[in-house]
């Protein structure tokens, strides 16, 4: 009888938040990994839904390298531009009147928005700058059946063109900003309740890209999806993620948002995001996401 010499996959795997979030030990992403110990990061990630991971340091391209055991890398962003000579990696450095500050999955305005988003932490401020993450899956869960068949009914329209910068904040910069921000218009139709493609988990699709419901008028969308939403940022579904310098986070972009609360003032907060191509989403009944506005994006997902 043969036996097996192989080495025991053994990373540390602590949750950290009751319904999303895991802390992982153990492993050093600066290495290559090995398969069995990759397998079990990818396992608790469709667990957890996002992962930490404390004091990696790593560097650009070893942030690459692990981003891309996930799968193809997309480019930095549909329309904004990339860290010079990088051009899968996103510089996220929000100056006062420029923060994204409301939640929201990554680029869900084209058809196939990222699976899997990586953040690495580079400066962070003395306090505040934590990134909030919230378990979407849960969210569905919690809904009362009539609104949950009312949700799986729907269809939300994303797009990058709407005015998410406060008005006190209407400076010349954030004008810059939003004009490189919807250089390329995008408008897609998605599935209000999405389908994970691989745990097969139901979560609500919205967010602060989601504009609003189609078949429905600006006000009944508006009312509707506030409702929806005030589900996906209930306490119990939501993680805070406070930032050390070297950290890096993970998380599932399919059945998650996230939101980064413009609490620090003019102190510098820089970091880097890497994403994963995903997928065209798929509701409960099978349809799939469509484009409304713009191209299928195949300058930021290439080979899709």
């Amino acid at each position: 009888m043969s036996v097996d010499t192989r080495p025991a996959v053994s990373i540390d795997v602590r949750q950290i938040g009751g319904r999303i979030g895991a802390e992982i030990g153990g492993v050093d992403l600066s290495a290559d990994l090995d398969d069995a110990v990759f397998a079990e990061i990818r396992a608790a990630l469709l667990a957890h839904k996002a992962l930490v991971f404390r004091g990696q340091h790593l560097d650009d391209d070893q942030q690459l390298r692990f981003a891309a055991r996930f799968g193809p890398l997309t480019t930095a962003h549909p329309t904004v531009p990339s860290v010079a000579g990088q051009p899968n990696i996103l510089r996220v450095q929000g100056d006062e009147g420029v923060r994204a500050n409301n939640w929201h999955t990554d680029v869900t305005f084209v058809q196939s928005p990222p699976a899997v988003s990586t953040l690495r932490a580079v400066v962070v401020p003395a306090y505040g700058g934590n990134t909030l993450i919230a378990n979407a899956a849960a969210a569905y869960r919690d809904l009362p059946e009539p609104l949950r068949a009312l949700a799986d009914s729907l269809q939300a329209v994303h797009t990058n063109d709407y005015d998410y910068v406060r008005p006190q904040f209407a400076t010349e910069e954030a004008a810059e900003y939003h004009k490189v921000f919807v250089s390329r218009r995008y408008q897609t139709a998605h599935p209000v309740v999405r389908v994970h493609p691989e745990s097969g988990e139901r979560g609500l699709f919205i967010g602060g890209f989601a504009q609003r419901l189609v078949g429905l008028s600006g006000t009944e969308s508006r009312d509707i999806l506030r409702l929806l939403q005030a589900y996906v940022i209930r306490p119990e579904n939501v993680l805070r993620v406070q930032w050390n310098v070297g950290d890096l986070v993970v998380f599932d972009n399919r059945i998650t948002q996230h939101y980064a609360p413009d609490d620090y003032g003019t102190q510098p907060r820089r970091l880097f995001r890497v994403t994963v191509a995903g997928d065209v989403p798929a509701g409960i009944d099978g349809r799939r996401s469509q484009i409304l506005e713009g191209d299928t994006a195949g300058h930021y997902t290439p080979g899709r």
